[in-house]
């Protein structure tokens, strides 16, 4: 599925002198230097440079005569008839008289090194270089060395030496023809020699390279000439034949061992001549040269799924003689010359045949076959049909608009054939049909043209290169002198320039609907104008009619308007800089919409796989590109996703609003697509591997088929459905409502059929759940998307790699789990949605009812119950024998149960039945599921045997709903309340209900005590006490109050119970004793101080509690002065405590902060190594980048850990969990050397400052101080605080904006710095500064 385009041609002209009929006949090639030599027929030696373009007084090529000193290395007489280029720089002549002349070409020197007898007719150097072969005018082969050694010499065929006459001068009469191609390894040599007559038979022999003995032979045949070539692959040799029995030449392949593998027909006719056979040196292409009777020619032929394609031919005039060469280092360069010293250099590139309209267009000699990949996709060689023109193709341009479309192919005599197709949907028709396709009638003579497009459906626009019209049998006037000779200013350069032809088209007669059509058409020349260089592609402009852009040699890209018959800078585009970096033989042109303005997107793809925006390298390493437009795009005619392939054979689909939104901010590092292939989290990012090696993209499939076709090396073909492409092309057929397409798309690829409701979201679908049912009329599809429902968003899961760019595209923002009624979940109310719709717009049919089943089954919880109901009320018509005409809308009852059995579990579906109170249908249900009789026919026999409420409570309790079976036993006659207590005690979740349902005094507080008692086993104390007051029960509220430590309730419980005084006091000392006990001083004090009357003991627990100014007053309020003295020494007790805490964490958070700035400083340093020695830091994971940098950090100071331990922690996830624990058990610990010790630093520098209840604790001390006189205490206690906190304020600070930053500053990045600066500002911070204003002197 592709062609080959020449898209680079230059030639020159050596100046051969003329007046002595001087041609060309040998040439040789040195591909170090990118020269050619040839040898004339005056026995003068040419050599020209295929490097860069030479200056304008410079000529390409050089003059070299052949001489040894002053004299003629060549006697009178003798003249060159071999010639080749050896690895010294050296050229190896051969001549007619035998002589072997070497020639230095730098130095220009020459020598004869040697002679042999009969003549030299070939010299072939071997591929390593090391070895020469030379076979003489007498049928000799030798084989020698460079120093001239002679390995071995023997005869090519020793019946030609027995039949040949020598004569006088040393050389035979007897006419031989001679051939030899090397294998690519230079392990083996073939051989084609025979006698030089019509249809004479020659042989194919096989030669081994060490012993100069025949490997293999072939039989003898009627072989064309000297044409042989061994492929540079070594898998078989190419010679050409002339059966008589077969009308055509061919082509023959033969192995190694002399058998004939294959062949194929060229459908040249008996009596062409194929003068020579080269492969090119990747061993895919086979060229030929032909002499016809009219012209002479250049064929390439290509292989693929065992078809031998034509893939070009170039034309010659006859008297021109061509012959040309592959580059032995570029496979796709061609060099063709004549005898006349002119040279044309052809660069190929591969492009597909794959058009925009995924309909492919393959050459194949003088016919294109035509295959609708978007109809199906047919493996080549097959097609669909065919068009037979007169002369082999040399280039097409398809043009398609609406339902019209046009082929227009530019053949290799000159001619322009346009040819109008029917509709694309009727082409089915045309299988197997080929049509012959007319000339057009032109107005000017005929020229070939290169970079054929439509500017509209009635202009084309092309290319001919001044360099082309010299060799091509069609020479522009302008070129031309009055004899047909070439112009003499183009002799000696390299000529590239190029032209624009603008060929107008007319149509006289109207096409035949549903046929294919190609008479009628007239060409004439509409304009033509200089392009100002050499143009080596071109590409429409669809932002812009009769508009395109064109890219000269280097790169360069510039507009052509047709209306205004100009060429410029290109304006309007979004790469206006010049365009590209090099020369792009592949360019693409993609309309994209910027700001609501279509612009047209030029990308260019070079020959060392640069994908290049302008001068933007979006990809380094492709090789392949291809373009795809959505539904909705592709009716804007708007280019949506890019996708390309790697040398690394990985497919990325690239949609084209990320690159125009990285191409606008420049960030090229973001969007180097095949260097990068995962994420920052370690995921893979979006990209196929391809199956198979050096497979390339031929095209797209547009619109909803989201299909991507590839063509793998050996020519099948394989149509791919990427992920993403699919699931864009499920959200544009989501937003426009098409839920049928999008129903498709989702079974036929099989996508989670939640993003139908996810996508839109779950408000915006329940919405449109009546569209949705209207449009997928088969409810069998309705009944699968059903059973596929969960309560998830495959948004956020499944799909997040995909969505997580488009994520604000979404039509809904809505997260696919929001619900419209809180007491339903996604399933359930989507489902009832769906339920409603197919009741109220779908006609009742057993399809119907069994998905309206399905719904309720699959509801979260299922409904089973209802479903029951529902097949009930069919079961009770099928008894009645009624209605028979409305019982065939609904499926049987045992159809129906099946159904919901097959959807839910048979337990649940008989429970469910149970659940009903209907014994006859849990017994249907039992007997569809396979339960044993012997397992439910007892217990339903019993259940019937039952009064029909203890049945209800029965069943109830066997399926575990308790509160329906407390209201069943307690609604029922006799006396059951000790059922009751023991269904409550046993399930106490139901005690409220029970509460409810007995109105009698006496069993409600029977109740309540039950209920207290569970609640005091849950030690839900405080509910306990609250629910035995309810039922009066004071001794056991009490006694809950006391568990829970609320003295207030305990307290109050006991005057409800008036107890003594005594009593009272002995229960308020044993309640002090528990609260401090408890921790609760302050509580304490209070009950000794309200209860106990015992002031001594409530100051102590003040004390205690650390309550100094409570303390205090007390005291005071009793007069005790010895109190006042006990709380004034405990208190400067407790400040010199706090002091020296205060001061020692000062120098904790010194050192931390120290040590955060040290480690801090090690990982930066050693990420500037990192990334100094250019190592792809930005594709590790943040993580594992940080944890990597702080294990060197480890490693080099304070462990001996290796790097096989940190990757063998990142690979095992084994591994990972035990890490991962732990951390969790560690947390909170800061470990030196360890990957989270800087974190843990900086966590630990924000955890110790002061607390709330600290800051209240030191202000009472301070207040309590400074009232007992204390001043000098409270000064150094206040100055500790101060200094405490503002050290900790400080280098929390610092260390965040550290962190923040990755520069190293010790200036300014350091404790004392920082504390210089919030020591002016310090007041303001302190929670305790009104304190402070009287300790002013403190900070002096």
């Amino acid at each position: 599925m592709k062609n080959i385009k020449v898209w680079k041609e230059i030639s020159t002209q050596i100046g051969l002198q003329s007046e002595k009929g001087e041609t060309i006949l040998l040439s040789a090639f040195d591909f170090e230097r990118n020269r050619l030599f040839f040898s004339s027929s005056e026995d003068v030696l040419y050599s020209i440079s295929l490097s860069a373009p030479q200056s304008q007084d410079e000529h390409p090529w050089r003059k070299v005569l052949l001489s040894s000193g002053d004299e003629s290395a060549t006697e009178p007489g003798d003249h060159i008839t071999a010639l080749d280029y050896l690895e010294d720089e050296s050229l190896i002549v051969g001549t007619s008289n035998g002589y072997l002349v070497l020639h230095n070409v730098d130095c220009d020197f020459t020598e004869i090194v040697g002679s042999v007898e009969g003549g030299i007719k070939s010299i072939n150097c071997s591929p390593d270089g090391a070895l020469l072969t030379v076979i003489t005018g007498i049928g000799q082969l030798l084989l020698m060395t460079h120093d001239w050694e002679v390995l071995y010499e023997v005869s090519l065929d020793s019946q030609f030496l027995a039949d040949a006459s020598i004569g006088e001068m040393g050389y035979t009469d007897y006419q031989f023809d001679s051939n030899i191609s090397w294998r690519g390894d230079g392990k083996y040599f073939a051989t084609l020699s025979g006698p030089c007559e019509p249809h004479s038979l020659k042989k194919l022999k096989i030669w081994e390279r060490e012993s100069g003995t025949v490997h293999a032979t072939a039989e003898s045949s009627d072989f064309i000439g000297e044409c042989l070539a061994w492929m540079p692959s070594g898998a078989k040799v190419a010679i050409a034949q002339d059966r008589k029995s077969e009308s055509c030449l061919s082509i023959v392949f033969f192995e190694r061992n002399g058998l004939e593998r294959s062949r194929f027909s060229t459908e040249l006719v008996s009596g062409t001549v194929i003068e020579a056979l080269r492969w090119n040196s990747d061993s895919n292409l086979l060229a030929a040269s032909i002499r016809c009777d009219g012209y002479d020619a250049i064929r390439i032929w290509w292989f693929s799924n065992n078809h031998w394609y034509m893939k070009q031919e170039i034309r010659f005039l006859k008297i021109e003689r061509v012959k040309f060469l592959w580059d032995p280092t570029k496979p796709m360069h061609l060099i063709c010359w004549t005898v006349k010293g002119k040279i044309t250099s052809y660069n190929f590139v591969w492009i597909t045949a794959v058009t925009e309209a995924s309909s492919a267009f393959v050459i194949d000699g003088s016919r294109i076959l035509i295959s609708p990949l978007d109809m199906s996709l047919i493996p080549p060689p097959l097609f669909l049909f065919s068009l037979k023109y007169p002369s082999s193709v040399q280039e097409t341009a398809y043009y398609c608009n609406n339902s019209k479309s046009y082929l227009a192919a530019c053949l290799s005599d000159g001619s322009l054939c346009i040819t109008e197709f029917p509709p694309t949907d009727t082409w089915e028709q045309l299988e197997g049909s080929e049509f012959m396709v007319e000339t057009s009638h032109s107005d000017f003579p005929k020229a070939t043209l290169r970079h054929l497009t439509w500017l509209d459906s009635h202009i084309l626009i092309g290319v001919f290169c001044s360099d082309f019209s010299q060799s091509s049998l069609f020479t522009p006037p302008h070129l031309a002198t009055e004899n047909g000779n070439i112009c003499e200013d183009m002799m000696g350069r390299w000529v590239g320039s190029s032209f624009l032809q603008e060929i107008g088209l007319e149509h006289s007669e109207n096409g035949i609907p549903e046929a294919v059509t190609s008479s009628g058409w007239f060409v004439k020349n509409s304009k033509k104008l200089s392009a100002g260089g050499l143009v080596i592609g071109i590409v429409s402009n669809p932002a812009n009619n009769c508009s395109i852009f064109l890219q000269l040699d280097g790169g360069s890209v510039f507009e052509y308007s047709s209306s205004l018959n100009l060429i410029r800078n290109s304006t309007h585009d979004l790469c206006s800089d010049g365009g590209f970096l090099s020369s792009c033989p592949w360019m693409k042109n993609a309309l994209v919409s910027v700001d609501n303005i279509l612009k047209p997107l030029v990308l260019g793809l070079d020959d060392i796989g640069r994908l290049q925006i302008g001068r933007w390298i979006l990809c380094s390493n492709c090789n392949s590109f291809s373009l795809y437009s959505d539904a909705e795009r592709l009716k804007q005619k708007t280019t949506s996703h890019l996708i390309l392939t790697t040398k690394q054979d990985l497919l990325f689909v690239v949609n084209m609003n990320d690159i125009l939104r990285s191409y606008r901010e420049r960030q090229i590092e973001s969007f180097a697509l095949g260097t990068k292939i995962l994420n920052k989290k370690g995921e893979r990012q979006d990209c196929l591997n391809i199956w198979e090696r050096g497979a390339k993209l031929v095209g797209a499939i547009h619109g909803d088929e989201a299909a991507v076709i590839l063509q793998a090396v050996r020519g099948n073909l394989e149509c791919i459905y990427p992920r993403k492409l699919v699931i864009v092309a499920i959200a544009n057929a989501l937003t426009c409502c098409r839920f049928k397409d999008a129903m498709h798309m989702v079974r036929r690829h099989r996508i989670d059929f939640n993003i139908i409701v996810d996508y839109i979201g779950l408000p915006v679908f329940l919405r449109s759940t009546g569209e949705f049912v209207s449009q997928i009329s088969d409810l069998g599809h309705i009944t699968e998307f059903v059973c596929a429902i969960k309560n998830e968003n495959v948004l956020h899961t499944l799909y997040k790699t995909i969505f997580s760019l488009s994520a604000s595209k979404l039509v809904s923002t809505t997260d696919a789990c929001d619900l419209v009624d809180a007491s339903m979940n996604k399933v359930s109310s989507l489902l009832l949605a769906i339920r409603k719709s197919l009741e109220e717009l779908v006609a009742e049919s057993p399809a119907r009812e069994l998905c309206i089943l399905t719904t309720l089954a699959r509801s979260e919880p299922p409904a089973l119950e209802e479903a029951l109901r529902r097949i009930k009320v069919t079961r009770d018509w099928e008894l009645s024998g009624e209605n028979d005409a409305f019982r065939k809308l609904y499926p049987s009852a045992e159809e129906a149960l099946k159904h919901l059995l097959w959807l839910s579990n048979a337990e649940d579906v008989y429970d469910a039945a149970l659940g009903l109170y209907d014994l006859n249908i849990a017994a249907i249900v039992a007997l569809n599921s396979d339960k044993d009789p012997k397992e439910f026919l007892p217990f339903l026999q019993e259940l019937e045997r039952m009064d029909p409420v203890i049945m209800r409570y029965t069943i109830d309790l066997r399926l575990h709903r308790y509160e329906s079976a407390l209201r069943h036993i307690a609604s029922a006659a006799g006396d059951f309340f000790g059922d009751c207590m023991s269904l409550m005690k046993s399930n106490p979740e139901i005690f409220p209900l029970g509460v409810q349902l007995f109105s009698d005094q006496v069993k409600r507080s029977q109740i309540l005590e039950a209920w207290g008692d569970h609640l005091h086993d849950e030690k839900r104390y405080e509910d306990a006490a609250t629910t035995f007051l309810c039922c009066s029960s004071l001794q056991k509220a009490l006694d809950a109050y006391r568990a829970c430590g609320d003295w207030r309730g305990v307290l109050t419980v006991a005057g409800l119970l008036q107890i003594r005084n005594d009593e009272i006091l002995q229960l308020a000392n044993d309640i002090c004793d528990e609260l401090q006990a408890l921790g609760k001083p302050s509580e304490a004090a209070k009950v000794a101080l309200e209860y106990c009357l015992d002031v001594s003991t409530g100051v102590g627990y003040y004390v205690t509690a650390r309550e100094w100014q409570e303390a205090l007053r007390i005291s005071y309020l009793h007069k005790r002065e010895d109190l006042v003295n006990e709380v004034g020494t405990a208190a400067l007790e407790c400040a010199n405590t706090m002091l020296h805490e205060y001061e020692e964490g000062s120098e904790k958070v010194g050192k931390y902060a120290a040590r955060y700035l040290a480690v801090r400083q090690r990982r930066l340093v050693i990420a500037a190594k990192i990334e100094s020695e250019d190592r792809p830091t930005s594709d590790v994971d943040e993580e594992i980048a940080s944890e990597t940098s702080s294990n060197l950090s480890g490693m080099s100071v304070y462990s001996t850990g290796t790097t096989k331990e940190s990757s063998v922690s990142i690979r095992s996830s084994a591994t990972n969990k035990r890490r991962e624990k732990r951390k969790q058990r560690n947390k909170g610990k800061i470990r030196a050397g360890s990957p989270g010790e800087e974190l843990a630093l900086l966590e630990h520098l924000k955890g110790i400052s002061i607390t709330d209840s600290a800051q209240r604790e030191l202000k009472s001390l301070l207040n309590a101080l400074i009232t007992l006189c204390k001043e000098e205490p409270a000064r150094r206690l206040q100055r500790a605080a101060d200094n405490f906190q503002m050290s900790q304020i400080a280098a929390v600070k610092l260390t965040e904006e550290a962190s923040a930053s990755d520069k190293i500053d010790e200036n300014t990045q350091s404790l004392d710095h920082y504390l210089k600066c919030f020591k002016e500002n310090f007041s303001s911070l302190m929670p305790f500064s009104q304190t402070r204003l009287l300790l002013s002197q403190s900070l002096k």
